[in-house]
C-alpha cells in the first residue's frame, strides 16, 4: 500500500494541498465514472436479460430448458476465451477505442437476438455476446489505474463495480414490463422488443466515449496544468509492485489451481441465480410477468446493501479472509435450502436474497485477496478468472438438462450451492499462509 510519505516532498505537504488533491480526484471521478458505470450497467443487463426473456422465448420458439441452459452457458465460453485477446487489442488501439468498439459490438449482438428462431442462431449470438463483453472489466480497471494512484483506486472501482448489483435491481422489472406491455405490438412478441430496446442504448453510450472521456490525464483539457502535475507526481510516486514469482513458477504453484477451483464454484453458483431466478419465481405460482420481474429484483436490492456493509466491515475489522469464507458458506447454504422452500414465496425470496448477497459480496472480497497470493502477477489473476468462469458454462446447461429430462432443477441447485460451500473450505485452506499478510495490508 502506498503511503503519503512516499510522495515527493510529502513531509512538507500542507493540509490545503491534500484538500486540493481530494478535490481533483473527486473531479476526475465525476468526469469518468458515470459513463463507464452506465456502460457496465447495460453490459450486465444485456448479459442476464435472457433470464426473463426465456419466459416467453421458450414457448414461442419451442426451446427446451436444455436448449436455453446451453445457450446461456455458451456466453461464458467466449467470455473466457476472448478476455486476453481483447486486452491485446487494447494495447494497440488504446483503452477508449477498445471500450467503444466492444460496447457497440455487444449492443448490436444483443439487439439481433430478437431475430433468433433456431437453437443454432441462439447459440451463435450468445457466443458473440461473450466475445464482445470479454475483457471490458479488466480494460476499465487498467484505464482507471492511469488516473488514480493505488491508495485512491479501491473506492472508484467499488463505485464502478456496483453496476453489477444495480443491474439486477432494474433489469428484471424493466424487462418484465417490456415483455408484458409490448407483447403483440407491431406483430412482435414482448421478448423481441426487449432485446433491441436494451441493446441499442449501448451503441449510443459507446458513441459518447470519445466525446466525454480522454485517453490519459495529459490529454484532458478540463484539468489545469497544476492538477495534471499533481496527478503525474502521484502516479509516478507509486512503489513498483513486487514481481514475486515468475509466471512459470506460478504455474507450478498448487494455490493457483485451488483458486481457479474456488472461482469455478462461484461462477457456477452465480449462474444459477442469474439465469434461473425468474423461472424459480414463476414456479412459486407468480403468473403475472410484471410481478415476476419485481420479485426477481428483490435479491439484488438486498445484496447491494449487504455488499456495502460487509465490505466495509471486512476493512474495518481487517478480516478479509474470514469474510470471504463466510460469504461462501452462508451463500452456498442458502442455495441448498432453496428447494425446501418451494411452497413459500416469502421464504424462497429470503433464501434467494441471502444466496445472492453471499455471491455478490464474494466478488470484491475474493479479488482483493487473490493478488496477495501472487504479488505483482497480473497473469495469475487473469488465469484464475478465465478458467474459473467455465463454471458459468456448465451450471446453466446442467440445470437446463435436469429441468428438461427430470422435471426439476433441485438437484442442480443442491450441487452448485454445495460446491460453493466446499469452495469456501478450499479457499480457507489455500489462503491460510497469507491471512496475516492481508490483515496487515487491508
Amino acid at each position: 500500500m502506498v503511503s503519503l510519505a512516499k510522495y515527493p516532498d510529502a513531509s512538507t505537504t500542507s493540509t490545503a494541498q491534500v484538500l486540493d488533491a481530494d478535490k481533483t480526484f473527486q473531479k476526475i471521478t465525476r468526469r469518468l465514472v458515470p459513463l463507464l458505470f452506465l456502460i457496465y450497467l447495460m453490459s450486465n443487463i444485456d448479459r442476464v436479460n435472457v433470464g426473463i426473456a426465456q419466459l416467453q422465448m421458450k414457448s414461442a420458439l419451442g426451446f427446451t430448458d436444455a436448449v436455453y441452459g446451453l445457450g446461456a452457458g455458451i456466453f461464458f465460453v467466449s467470455y473466457a476465451l476472448f478476455a486476453l485477446p481483447n486486452t491485446i487489442v487494447m494495447s494497440r488501439l488504446g483503452a477508449l477505442k477498445t471500450i467503444m468498439l466492444l460496447t457497440i459490438g455487444w449492443g448490436l449482438v444483443s439487439s439481433l437476438t430478437m431475430f433468433v428462431r433456431t437453437p443454432a442462431s441462439f447459440y451463435v449470438l450468445r457466443f458473440l455476446l461473450g466475445v464482445f463483453e470479454a475483457g471490458f472489466f479488466p480494460i476499465v480497471v487498467y484505464y482507471l489505474s492511469c488516473w488514480f494512484p493505488l491508495q485512491r483506486r479501491a473506492k472508484v472501482l467499488a463505485l464502478f463495480s456496483s453496476a453489477i448489483v444495480i443491474s439486477g435491481v432494474i433489469a428484471y422489472p424493466i424487462s418484465g414490463a417490456i415483455l408484458k406491455h409490448m407483447h403483440g405490438l407491431g406483430g412482435l412478441d414482448g421478448w423481441e422488443w426487449m432485446f433491441p430496446l436494451e441493446g441499442l442504448p449501448c451503441v449510443l453510450l459507446a458513441l459518447l466515449v470519445p466525446m466525454l472521456l480522454d485517453e490519459s490525464p495529459e490529454k484532458a483539457d478540463w484539468l489545469s496544468n497544476e492538477e495534471k502535475a499533481m496527478l503525474a507526481a502521484s502516479l509516478k510516486a507509486e512503489s513498483p509492485a513486487s514481481e514475486g514469482q515468475t509466471f512459470a513458477q506460478i504455474l507450478r504453484d498448487p494455490r493457483l489451481y485451488a483458486l481457479m477451483a474456488v472461482y469455478f464454484t462461484f461462477a457456477g453458483a452465480i449462474a444459477v441465480l442469474h439465469f434461473w431466478t425468474p423461472t424459480i419465481i414463476r414456479s412459486l405460482g407468480v403468473t403475472d410477468i410484471i410481478h415476476v420481474g419485481f420479485y426477481s429484483a428483490i435479491p439484488s436490492v438486498f445484496s447491494f446493501f449487504a455488499m456495502i456493509s460487509i465490505g466495509a466491515r471486512a476493512d474495518r475489522k481487517q478480516r478479509l479472509r474470514e469474510s470471504v469464507v463466510a460469504t461462501q458458506l452462508v451463500g452456498g447454504a442458502a442455495l441448498c435450502l432453496l428447494p425446501f422452500a418451494s411452497s413459500s414465496l416469502v421464504l424462497s425470496l429470503a433464501l434467494l436474497s441471502v444466496g445472492m448477497a453471499g455471491l455478490v459480496t464474494f466478488i470484491p472480497l475474493f479479488w482483493a485477496s487473490v493478488p496477495a497470493c501472487f504479488p505483482g502477477s497480473a497473469k495469475a489473476v487473469s488465469a484464475v478468472a478465465t478458467i474459473g468462469l467455465l463454471g458459468g458454462v456448465i451450471s446453466p446447461a446442467v440445470i437446463g438438462w435436469l429441468n428438461t429430462h427430470m422435471g426439476s432443477m433441485s438437484i442442480g441447485i443442491y450441487v452448485f450451492g454445495g460446491l460453493f460451500c466446499l469452495g469456501g473450505l478450499l479457499y480457507a485452506k489455500t489462503t491460510r499462509n497469507v491471512a496475516n499478510l492481508r490483515r496487515r495490508e487491508v
